[in-house]
This record gives structure tokens, C-alpha cells and sequence, in this order.
């Protein structure tokens, strides 16, 4: 362009044919304005160095124009040169670092438009017109106040129990029901525990207990299942409970070897019960394989077809030890001696006598054994009730205390005894000693046996004086 410029105005001084004043070129091909400027000043400008002034004015205009433009030129070009380039061969090193340097925009939306609408960046609430909605607070947030929530309202939360610690906690609150018998007790404990899917196997960890406990222990545990049915447990829960015993009978005979009589009985009961479903004999009709299992749902369906199975059900346990009426624990006690006397066997006596659960009248036993001994005629009545009375003080299964009040009762009462027995005073002293030389009954109880006093009358002639 300044070759045209320069070969303009040479044109433009030929042609008036008079020699103007050139401009002064720099070093580096450009005019110097100032020397134009002061030209124009002092009038000596011709129209064509005016012209060529605004012709340089423009030129150095769009020079200010192309740096300021310099950036989107080179991005320009270097986008079309990685297009040029990947078009040949888009998997090398080359054009893939051409291809990651590209920063140009692939929106759509043009170059210049607002982030995300204008609803996006930083210190933007979001896009101009948007109405929000109220929100509920978050309580993970760090801001949260929880003070500021309004009434706040606080639960306990009680962690799940495990399937290994089920057993733990459930054993001892079976042990000890066993021994207080109040089901409100269990239930309250029950429902500050978490059993979670584990509910039903408190039935069965309770049930397994009983059946290595004695008959007043099942009776409670199915009062127990009876109690806790719509309070704690469901029928589905006793009835999940019992289909699991059923399945673990053949484990469960190794310890208890009556364990599948008495799972039907405890199936029977706890129909009669309503704790489990009338239906569930049913389902078992024709599916059993196990003998066992086939064995305790025989069990329980004929004790449900027996008449007046409700009222005989209620006692299938039978009556729990101090429930039982003291005129029924005699007559047990007094055929528990009649069958020793028969048969002499000591350990099926210890086995009857440790069924009727009442050791606090074993004292009638001991009272019972000496009436029946000072009723006997001859040695045999004494020697085996000695040897009885020694082999349960040996067992413990008859304390000191009740040995003492067996013989102290047969003591207060020997006056009366010998009455309808002349004999009664020598035999029971025969029987003491013999107690005590067999270890039975202490010094101090043999010295307190009443000694019959004989008064010996003088003759006539003496006036009926007494000697002393």
C-alpha cells in the first residue's frame, strides 16, 4: 500500500509540474506526523499531501485494529490447521495434543453468551425471573441450626440384635422367668430389646430350655407363649418358631431323648391356646418325611382329638409343684413309699420324688416314712427306710432343716401315735438310734426323742405310794 501511495503522489508532482516538499521517512519506512502536522500548520500542505496524510491515518488505524484482533487470528488459524491436520490422520500424537488445545466452543449457543443462561458463576443466585421454592432444612448441612427448628424431639434407638448375640440375651431372661413366673416382667424386657427378623427364635430358644428343665418350666413357657401372642409376638412368629423345632428335632433328641412327645404336647397346648393357627397340623399333612417330626404332630393332633381336650390341655404339663393341694402332694408322697417298700429301688424314688418339685415339704416325706415304720411289723419297713433317708441326705435332695421338722413333727405327735400303736415309744427309739448310727439326723435331734416313763406301783401293804 505504500508503494501505491509513494507512486500517487510522485504521479501527483509530475503532474502540476512544481516541486513540493516531501515528508521525511523514519528508519523504519514510516512518515513522521509531527513534521506533517507543522507543514499543514504553516499552510505549505497541497491537497494531495492531505489526502495522502488521511490515507496514512487509516493505514495506522488498522494497524491498532489487527493487534488488538491478533488473538482470534491465531486461534482461527490454529483451528484450521488442527482441522487440516486431523482430517489426514485423527489417532496421532500430534493431532490429538491439536485436538486438546482447541478451547474453541462447541455449545451451539456462540461465542460470548452467558454461562449457563446467565444462571450460572460465581456470586449468581441463578437466571433473571426464576422463582424458588421454600425448602426444608437440611440437617447435614453445616449451617443447620437445630435450635432453630422449633420443638425438637428426641428417640432412643436401640441397635438390632445379632443372631450370635440373641442367645445371650435371651437365655437369662428365660432362666429367670423360670424362677419369678411373671410374663409382664419378660414382656417389658422383650420390648426394650430390638429383635428385629430374629423375633421368632425367642420362642424357640425358650421352648428348648423347658425341654431340658423340669415339667413346671414347660408349663410356664407355654403360659409364657400364651401371654406374649398380639403383645410381643404373632402367631406367625410361634408358628415360624415351631416349624424350626421340627426341623432341628433329630439335634435336639441327643440331649432331651423325649423331645418329640413333648414338642406335640407343646404344640397341642399352645393351639388350645390360640397362640399358634388351628390350621397348623394341616399343613404338615403328608409332608413329613422325618420320623421324629412325624412323631410330635402325632402326638399333638391326638391330644386335640381327645373329648374335652380344652380342659385336659390345660393341665398337659401337669400342676406345677407348690400349686399342686397339700392333701395331692400327700397321697403322691405316700405312694412314692408304698411302691420303695414293694420294690426297693432308691433311685426311682429320688426320681419321683424330684418330679413333684416341692422342696419345701420334704419334710412330709420324712414324717410320712416314720409313721409308716412305727405302723410296720418287723425289721425290714425300718432298715429300708433308714437306707432311704441316708441316700437323700447324701444326694441333698433333703435338707437338715427338713430331716428335723419330719422327726420333730413325728416328736410332738408320738402321745397321740401311741394310742392306736401300743409299741410306738420302743420302735421309734430303735428307729432314732439307728438313724443316727447311719449318719441321718444329729446328736441333739436323737436326744430330743420322747422317752416313754414307766411308773412302778408298790403292793398294797405300802398304801398305794409310788416309788420314785
Amino acid at each position: 500500500m505504500a508503494a501505491e501511495v509513494e507512486q500517487w503522489s510522485s504521479a501527483a508532482v509530475q503532474a502540476d509540474g512544481v516541486l513540493q516538499p516531501e515528508a521525511v521517512e523514519n528508519d523504519d519506512g514510516v512518515y513522521d506526523d509531527d513534521e506533517l502536522i507543522e507543514g499543514e500548520v504553516n499552510g505549505n500542505w497541497t491537497p494531495q499531501e492531505k489526502a495522502l496524510h488521511e490515507a496514512r491515518l487509516k493505514a495506522k488505524a488498522k494497524r491498532r485494529l489487527r493487534k488488538s484482533s491478533s488473538r482470534d487470528s491465531a486461534r482461527e488459524s490454529l483451528s484450521e490447521a488442527v482441522a487440516g491436520e486431523t482430517a489426514a490422520d485423527p489417532n496421532s500424537p500430534k493431532g490429538k495434543a491439536l485436538q486438546n488445545h482447541d478451547r474453541k466452543s462447541r455449545t451451539g449457543k456462540g461465542r460470548g453468551l452467558p454461562k449457563k443462561g446467565g444462571a450460572g458463576g460465581k456470586g449468581v443466585w441463578g437466571a433473571a425471573g426464576m422463582v424458588y421454592e421454600m425448602e426444608e432444612p437440611d440437617a447435614k448441612d453445616p449451617n443447620y441450626d437445630e435450635s432453630a427448628q422449633g420443638d425438637t424431639v428426641y428417640a432412643t434407638v436401640v441397635p438390632e440384635l445379632e443372631e450370635g448375640e440373641l442367645e445371650k440375651t435371651v437365655n437369662p431372661i428365660v432362666q429367670e422367668y423360670f424362677e419369678h413366673g411373671d410374663t409382664r416382667e419378660v414382656e417389658m424386657l422383650l420390648k426394650e430389646l430390638n429383635l428385629g427378623p430374629h423375633k421368632y427364635e425367642f420362642s424357640s430358644l425358650a421352648v428348648s430350655l423347658s425341654l431340658e428343665g423340669k415339667a413346671s418350666h414347660r408349663e410356664l413357657t407355654s403360659r409364657l407363649l400364651s401371654d406374649l401372642v398380639g403383645k410381643v409376638l404373632s402367631e406367625s412368629d410361634v408358628a415360624r418358631a415351631f416349624d424350626k423345632m421340627l426341623k432341628e428335632l433329630p439335634d435336639l433328641i441327643l440331649d432331651t431323648p423325649e423331645a418329640p412327645q413333648m414338642l406335640g404336647q407343646f404344640i397341642a397346648r399352645a393351639i388350645a391356646d390360640h397362640a399358634l393357627p388351628m390350621n397348623f397340623l394341616s399343613r404338615y399333612k403328608g409332608r413329613v418325611d422325618c420320623d421324629h417330626a412325624r412323631a410330635a404332630l402325632d402326638r399333638a393332633s391326638v391330644l386335640m382329638s381327645m373329648k374335652r381336650e380344652m380342659v385336659r390341655l390345660d393341665n398337659v404339663w401337669g400342676v406345677g409343684g407348690g400349686q399342686r393341694p397339700v392333701k395331692h402332694l400327700i397321697k403322691e408322697m405316700n405312694l412314692l413309699l408304698k411302691e420303695y417298700l414293694v420294690s426297693g429301688e432308691l433311685l426311682e424314688a429320688e426320681h419321683c420324688l424330684r418330679d413333684l418339685e416341692v422342696p419345701h415339704f420334704h419334710h412330709e416325706l420324712v414324717y410320712e416314712a416314720i409313721i409308716m415304720v412305727l405302723e410296720s411289723n418287723g425289721e425290714t419297713a425300718i432298715q429300708l427306710m433308714v437306707k432311704l433317708l441316708q441316700a437323700f441326705w447324701k444326694s441333698g435332695l433333703i435338707t437338715l432343716d427338713q430331716m428335723n421338722r419330719g422327726f420333730q413333727r413325728v416328736y410332738d405327735e408320738l402321745a397321740e401315735i401311741n394310742l392306736d400303736v401300743p409299741r410306738a415309744h420302743s420302735i421309734m427309739e430303735a428307729f432314732v438310734d439307728l438313724c443316727f448310727q447311719e449318719s441321718v439326723i444329729t446328736k441333739q435331734l436323737r436326744d430330743a426323742c420322747p422317752a416313754r416313763g414307766r411308773k412302778r406301783f408298790v403292793s398294797e401293804g405300802d398304801g398305794g405310794v409310788i416309788k420314785s
